[in-house]
């Protein structure tokens, strides 16, 4: 026969109750610190401390938390095997949009996304950082964004290798310059430096700064990455930094021209390729969370497994900095072109006191991922 349990005395019961609610409660708090970023004056001083996150473990972060706050910063997926680069910023009742890539067919699902946000069809700031097919596509489209929504501000690319005859250039150009005619203001980066207009106020207490670059009076004659369009957004002691394509010698003149601060957030330079996100850069930002837009693991640029986005390189040059990784998409098939989600559409929310991500599909950290664990080697310290 089974004995009776042992009755336990109501002081005991008491003491027992008050450890659990300890307990529990340190446990949630502890929970909210790993999945969520607070300000400057708290967890971020530990994640500068250690590049892993205020506990030194990095973390996840939990999927259907909700998207809300002053301030909004999406990473969009694009609907495609394709990698590309679109980026939805909403600041107050401001909205911003970077890029619209990969591809003509990507506009359906950029609209689509837009549309919960846009509420009034404009735009009031675009960004088209460099005449890439996977960044500007989305403009030069049959029904592309400028036929799609009103644009208040369009800043754009100075420089270009383009021909002047080539079939999505020229479709831009006549989109862009449609636009203009009814009614949008223009400036290329350069006009903005040249003319002092390189800050523009999104919301209270919220600014976005065009920032010099050398590569937009200079040519770069090994292509378009280095014309890249670089912009710091700031809300109070937050800064935001996305740099569009740019590679290693452009963010070298970056550093140079520019007194660039530390970032909670960096868009990964050039979808995490191997010629961008420098020492030199990183050293100077030290980035608490990057979100790389990509294919991950497609063969769309190379066959060089550790080439592939977001590529061996960059992984080890960020890692010292953080391990909160964040990436859109990942291949199936490279014969078929087959895709699915890694992170999904990535936001990263402010309130203006507290920061927090939110990701559509799976809420895993890059290096936690089946794809890094088959696909790279993992840098020390990334190694707990």
């Amino acid at each position: 026969m089974a004995s009776k349990a042992k009755k336990l005395s109501p002081a005991l019961v008491v003491f027992l109750a008050i450890l659990v609610f300890i307990v529990g409660a340190a446990a949630g708090f502890l929970g909210a610190a790993r999945n969520n970023f607070l300000s400057p004056v708290d967890e971020y001083a530990d994640i500068g401390k250690n590049g892993q996150g205020g506990n030194g473990q990095g973390g996840t972060v939990h999927t259907g938390g909700d998207i809300d706050g002053e301030l909004q910063i999406h990473f969009l997926e694009l609907g495609n095997y394709y990698t590309g680069d679109c980026v939805y910023i909403k600041a107050g009742d401001t909205d911003v949009l970077i890029d619209a890539g990969s591809k003509y067919s990507s506009v359906p699902t950029i609209a689509a996304y837009l549309n919960q946000y846009v509420t009034d069809n404009k735009l009031e700031y675009v960004i088209v950082t460099h005449a890439h097919e996977d960044h500007y596509a989305g403009f030069a489209a049959n029904e592309g964004i400028f036929d799609l929504y009103e644009c208040g501000v369009i800043i754009d690319f100075a420089q270009t290798n383009q021909k002047s005859t080539a079939t999505m250039y020229t479709r831009y150009i006549a989109k862009r310059d449609a636009e203009i005619a009814a009614g949008a203001t223009h400036y290329t980066a350069l006009e903005c430096i040249e003319q002092g207009k390189t800050d523009f106020a999104l919301a209270e207490g919220i600014n976005m700064k065009i920032l010099d670059s050398y590569y937009y009076a200079n040519k770069d004659s090994s292509g378009e990455n280095n014309h890249s369009v670089c912009m710091l957004l700031t809300e109070g002691e937050n800064n935001y930094l996305f740099t569009g394509d740019l590679e290693a010698k452009g963010e070298k003149k970056l550093v140079e021209m520019n007194d660039l601060p530390e970032v909670v957030l960096y868009k990964a330079g050039h979808h995490g390729s191997k010629t961008s996100s420098s020492d030199e850069l990183l050293s100077v930002i030290k980035p608490q969370i990057v979100c790389v837009c990509c294919c991950a693991g497609n063969s769309e640029y190379t066959s060089t497994e550790e080439n592939k986005f977001p590529t061996q390189a960059f992984i080890d040059r960020v890692a010292p900095y953080t391990d909160r990784v964040y990436v859109t998409t990942i291949f199936e098939s490279d014969e078929d072109k087959t895709f699915r989600s890694m992170n999904g559409n990535i936001t990263v929310c402010s309130d203006g006191t507290k920061i927090w991500v939110v990701c559509s599909a799976s809420d895993l950290l890059l290096r936690e991922t089946p794809w890094f664990e088959e696909k790279r080697t993992c840098p020390a310290a990334w190694q707990h």
